[in-house]
């Protein structure tokens, strides 16, 4: 059960997530570990999975503010 606390903690950014469950997919696909380690990392790897969905969102929210404001303006700008 100590690991299923561990899970808890999530990464600092999006970069540290990603390559958190990068490793993740790696191990389960060797299939060199037990079932039990399996599904926690399965587990681990949902909760990375959700985490970085949300930093994605997240960004892609703020690309479309400013497509909306500023940056929408710069192609007339160099345009002219």
């Amino acid at each position: 059960m100590a690991k299923a606390a561990k899970s808890v903690a999530l990464p600092e950014n999006f970069e540290q997530g990603l390559a958190e469950l990068e490793g993740l997919i790696a191990q389960m696909e060797s299939g060199n570990q037990p079932l039990e380690a399996s599904l926690l990392a399965f587990q681990r790897g949902t909760e990375l999975l959700r985490f970085c969905e949300g930093k994605l969102s997240a960004a892609e929210q703020q690309v479309r503010v400013l497509e909306a404001g500023e940056l929408q303006a710069l192609p007339s700008a160099g345009a002219a």
